[in-house]
């Protein structure tokens, strides 16, 4: 009797860690102000393109986020000096500070249909219209380069100095790259993930008032 109640005992405390086991690791979902929600919430939410999808606190976690942000730096011209060491270029302090940022290769950056000819037409479009907008060239910045080989011949990309462009605009690594446009002042405009070229004129243009 005293080895059934054993073996029974031993039993349950076995399905009780393996119950336990299975429940932490299942996905938590959160909204963009850290609640959680519904699998299939979260999922219909994401499916607007409103709001991009990241990773949460923890590994089983799933967290929603507004795509725009709009704030100010407190030094632009800290960071204007960062770049023109980097990129070996001047810039105009009256002009906006126009920044394509690649975080990495993810699956949103390391795929598609897209040649090196279509590469150079969408961003000569782009350079064009930022150009025609506020006069001033849009700076490729990279976190890790690791997938920008497929853009060699089309664009320079430069390492983002000290961190500093993640520190102050992409808090998490968001899918494909993102953008953001400094004006004069220091107030700037962020977009996160793969966006339109139409979104960085629309913001350069805001940031050059």
């Amino acid at each position: 009797m005293r080895k059934i109640l054993l073996t029974l005992t031993f039993g349950i405390l076995i399905y009780s860690c393996s119950s336990s086991k299975v429940g932490n690791n299942r996905t938590k979902y959160f909204d963009e102000n850290n609640v959680e929600i519904s699998k299939s919430k979260f999922d219909r939410i994401r499916s607007t393109s409103k709001l991009l999808d990241i990773p949460g606190d923890s590994a089983n976690h799933k967290k929603l986020t507004l795509r725009e942000k709009r704030g100010k730096i407190t030094n632009r011209a800290l960071l204007e000096s960062l770049l023109e060491k980097e990129t070996s270029q001047e810039l105009d302090s009256t002009k906006p500070i126009v920044i394509i940022y690649y975080p990495g290769k993810d699956r949103c950056n390391s795929s598609g249909s897209a040649t090196k000819e279509s590469r150079k037409i969408w961003f000569g479009q782009l350079e064009d219209g930022i150009n025609q907008v506020a006069q001033t060239k849009p700076i490729y910045i990279y976190k890790d380069n690791d997938g920008l080989e497929k853009y060699d011949g089309v664009l320079t990309w430069h390492k983002d100095p000290e961190g500093t462009v993640e520190r102050l605009f992409f808090e998490y690594h968001y899918p494909c790259s993102s953008f953001v446009v400094i004006s004069k002042d220091g107030n700037y405009i962020s977009y996160f993930g793969e966006f339109g070229k139409e979104y960085v004129w629309e913001a350069t243009q805001l940031m050059n008032k």
